[in-house]
């Protein structure tokens, strides 16, 4: 199995407790957290919605509140991986957090909102650590979650051709995919796994002069558009076609991969048969 080391993210400093999301906060550390709190304990708007904002961090951070301020807790904390910190707003409001970023150990802890914060090898690991019966053991739940931030194909060869020079597995390490092996028998299942990368929502800005020139115009059609009846002119249409057998449906060109409810297929065709004869 193909694994690298896993990095931490890097701290953001201009990162600011307003712009954090349950999405971004995944990106930050312990320290951050403390320093950002610490930052915005003059913020009016803040202090009045610490717990709007307090949720935010509780998504992606382990906080607990120390009620007794006294050393032996803290030390307990800080055992425990845990930073301990003092938030003051003012004489009123004070809060002792204990604070630690709550781990992805299982696929269970995968999430929509931390899929793309970790790296492939990663997930390789919490895959490794929950696997047993391979991708599809999985819940569809679980594997849409991950399969909305990374790129998933599997193949399923005996042991001794999966590492076939010039195979699948070489090609897919070679494009920088991770790969989990998990054994079924004689036979190996690789799962390999890629980070997506992320799409650029690309939106059209207009100018203001721009604006009202394209609103004039639509007002314009809007004026010269007349609601026409073709509905009388059908009948004559359908009698000027020279070839029926260019719109006349039949058994043999008529097909469809819709699913209208179980009903034979053979059935559906003449029931449309019959509407289109009508």
């Amino acid at each position: 199995m193909a694994r690298t080391k896993q990095q931490q993210p890097e701290s953001n400093p201009s990162l600011s407790i307003k712009a954090v999301t349950k999405s971004s906060v995944w990106d930050i550390q312990e320290n951050d957290v403390i320093r950002m709190w610490e930052a915005a304990s003059k913020d009016a708007e803040v202090k009045e919605n610490v717990n709007h904002y307090l949720d935010i961090f509780k998504s992606a951070f382990f906080i607990e509140d120390i009620k007794e301020d006294v050393m032996l807790v803290k030390k307990s904390y800080e055992k425990r991986g845990y930073k301990v910190a003092q938030i003051k707003f003012d004489e009123n409001m004070n809060f002792a957090w204990a604070i630690k970023k709550r781990p992805i150990m299982r696929v269970t802890d995968l999430t929509y909102e931390n899929i793309r914060h970790i790296s492939a090898a990663k997930l390789i690991e919490v895959l490794d650590r929950n696997f047993g019966g391979g991708w599809d053991s999985l819940s569809q739940s679980i594997q849409d979650i991950i399969l909305s931030g990374f790129d998933i194909s599997t193949t399923t060869l005996p042991k001794d051709r999966l590492h076939k020079k010039g195979g699948m597995y070489e090609k897919k390490v070679e494009d920088g995919f991770e790969v989990l092996e998990v054994e079924k028998g004689g036979w190996v299942e690789a799962i390999f796994a890629k980070l997506k990368p992320e799409q650029e929502k690309i939106r059209m800005k207009f100018s203001d002069d721009d604006e009202e020139e394209r609103e004039g115009e639509e007002n314009e059609e809007d004026e010269d558009y007349e609601v026409q009846d073709d509905y009388s002119s059908h009948d004559e249409e359908d009698e000027e076609v020279t070839d029926p057998d260019d719109d006349e449906i039949t058994e043999d060109n008529y097909s469809t991969m819709m699913d209208l409810g179980g009903e034979d297929p053979d059935d559906e065709a003449a029931n449309l048969l019959e509407f289109v004869d009508e």
